[in-house]
């Protein structure tokens, strides 16, 4: 499976990244809050879950301990990390910062909050060490979440604004239906980028900064697309079964639909449920027994006769083989299931030089 392949490459580059960040950010922390009184102490542990418990207080809820507005707590927050940033034991800082920063740029320059929390420890409360000191430090810029991108960090404003650029020029072209090989769009994406270091351009960096996007995804199968398509944000059985048709090429058996979909996605597809929604999608044509075929592949929907009168429509008169053959690449059916829909007369009509026509 793919995304198995995928978790298990994940998992060894977190684990070689840990080996280079060194930095104890607990006991860095630590040191920092020495220079505070013990409200402002207080005020920053609360809001940034530094305590016992990881759980981050709203500006309210320190307010209510205190007796005092949320500005007002705003306010004793903001001071108390403009005094640390002031203090000494910040100076002494340096080169925790710094490799906090190597760790960011080793990760493309810009990453995700989550992921960069993720990749750095599992612990929320180390997390949460790591967020302050993100916030305190001036190597690092971030920018919340929007109706564009996740919230992210980075470390070259320049970097990113070219990788804004681009991930938005790449959403725009993509239609709602389009699906993507990983491959194909890593190759795209990074031949956009134009006036990064090439050193820095790579699959797995490549991932990372596509994943700042809200507008495009990736599906289970490592298919990229608009996240708002049904192939990418997956909800139920039929979408399920046009992965399935789309990635086997060519029609399926509602029987090996079922089976398709309980190998590549691990659920439990009931061969009746299956067949049931493959009737009621249009994205879907029946053309033969039991076969299904996505409509976009060509294949028009209908029972044989229409397929016959489609076909006359487009090309007019035809003969009995030309008829054929061009039903037979609409339709898994016999010959003679062709032959004996021409035969009747109530639809089509054959002329002297026998060529056949839809009877109005």
């Amino acid at each position: 499976m793919f995304m198995a392949r995928l978790k298990r490459a994940r998992k060894a580059e977190r684990k070689n990244m840990s080996t280079t960040l060194s930095i104890k950010p607990k006991q860095v922390t630590k040191r920092l809050l020495v220079v505070l009184p013990e409200r402002a102490r207080n005020v920053v542990t609360n809001r940034y879950g530094l305590g016992a418990l990881p759980a981050r207080m709203t500006l309210e809820a320190i307010g209510a301990l205190y007796g005092i507005t949320r500005e007002r707590v705003r306010q004793i927050e903001n001071h108390a990390l403009l005094t640390i940033r002031k203090s000494d034991v910040f100076s002494k800082e340096t080169t925790a910062f710094q490799e906090l920063k190597d760790f960011i740029e080793s990760l493309g320059s810009i990453v995700t909050e989550e992921e960069l929390l993720r990749e750095i420890s599992n612990d929320p409360s180390t997390q949460n060490h790591i967020h302050l000191l993100l916030v305190l430090g001036d190597g690092f810029t971030k920018q919340k979440e929007d109706a564009e991108f996740k919230h992210r960090w980075y470390t070259d404003e320049k970097k990113a604004d070219i990788i804004h650029q681009v991930l938005r020029k790449l959403y725009k072209n993509l239609s709602n239906d389009d699906l993507i090989a990983e491959s194909e769009i890593i190759v795209s994406f990074l031949n956009q980028l134009k006036g990064i270091d090439e050193n820095s351009k790579n699959e797995q960096t490549a991932k990372r900064w596509l994943a700042l996007s809200k507008k495009i995804g990736c599906n289970s199968l490592g298919e990229w697309g608009v996240v708002t398509s049904p192939n990418i944000r997956v909800k139920g059985m039929r979408d399920l079964a046009y992965l399935s048709i789309r990635r086997h090429g060519s029609p399926m058996h509602f029987t090996e639909v079922a089976k398709a979909i309980t190998q590549l996605f691990g659920k439990k597809a009931h061969v009746a449920t299956c067949h049931n929604e493959l009737i009621k999608d249009g994205r879907f044509v029946l053309v033969g027994r039991g076969l299904y075929a996505l409509a976009e592949w060509g294949y028009a929907g209908g029972v044989v006769r229409d397929v016959i009168r489609e076909i006359l429509k487009k090309h007019g008169q035809l003969t009995r083989k030309e008829i054929v053959d061009k039903v037979l690449k609409e339709r898994y059916v016999k010959e003679n299931t062709v032959v004996v829909n021409l035969e009747n007369e109530a639809y089509f009509k054959k002329d002297r030089n026998g060529k056949y026509s839809a009877v109005a």
